[in-house]
């Protein structure tokens, strides 16, 4: 059947969310690796405590929340201007290099984002990397007060798009939102970045296992919650073939 419609997860899927490590760096030398890891960690904890608690605020409040918890819990301070400029990268995040020509690739179906991100944030990180030419709507999960992977969030796909959940391939390197989309009934396109195999020899190295090797860990493998995508690749270059054959 083919894809009417080809709907992105946002941020680790168009965006390396790895990048904002050279601002975290550059804030407080030698502890930009591990605020990196654990500010996105506590992201989206928050995003699901939140959804559990039925306390919704939006992602930018998350996002400031969780740096402010992550610089309090490994000791470390700033200013208000330098706070303000790291939470500005997630304004100004790096593109993946193959992000472009990919969706340039599909510009024959309607393509869109599917984003935790609140309005303010999308907007302009999607004008300042230059997407915004290529895409048909960016829909922030704002709309419905629910994060992903809450099926609410999932169905204003079809409320904005007016595209049946079957006829869209819902693409993310994020686990838990491939498996919640396909719980959803999305068609799914898992990016496993970072390979098992390559996993397991990263955490047998040595005793002591780097932020970001244990953030990889928790984040970047698919999770046994019994919904599989319907296809892995290793990146967005691969998803404009799967298209067209589909």
């Amino acid at each position: 059947m083919p894809f009417k419609a080809v709907v992105f997860d946002a941020y680790g899927t168009l965006y390396d969310i790895q990048s904002v490590a050279a601002v975290t760096e550059a804030a407080f030398p030698g502890h930009g690796d591990l605020i990196t890891q654990i500010w996105r960690i506590k992201q989206l904890e928050y995003t699901w405590l939140r959804s559990l608690m039925r306390h919704y605020q939006d992602f930018a409040t998350v996002t400031r929340d969780s740096l402010a918890y992550t610089l309090r819990t490994v000791g470390l301070s700033c200013d208000a201007a330098t706070f303000d400029r790291i939470m500005d990268k997630y304004l100004h995040l790096d593109l993946y290099p193959d992000a472009l020509a990919a969706l340039g690739a599909m510009n024959d179906r309607k393509l869109a984002i599917l984003s935790n991100g609140s309005p303010a944030m999308l907007e302009p990180l999607v004008t300042n990397s230059g997407l915004d030419c290529l895409l048909d709507a960016v829909i922030s999960v704002d709309a419905a007060k629910a994060f992903k992977p809450r099926p609410h969030a999932y169905a204003l796909i079809e409320s904005t798009l007016h595209i049946a959940p079957a006829d869209v391939l819902f693409v993310s390197s994020n686990p838990w939102d491939a498996s919640g989309a396909k719980s959803f009934g999305l068609r799914v396109a898992w990016i496993e970045r970072v390979s098992a195999r390559a996993m397991a020899a990263a955490c047998a190295r040595g005793d002591l296992v780097a932020p970001l090797t244990m953030f990889n860990a928790l984040r970047t493998q698919m999770d046994e919650l019994g919904f599989a995508p319907d296809y892995r690749i290793a990146a967005l270059s691969e998803l404009p073939e799967i298209v067209a054959r589909a």
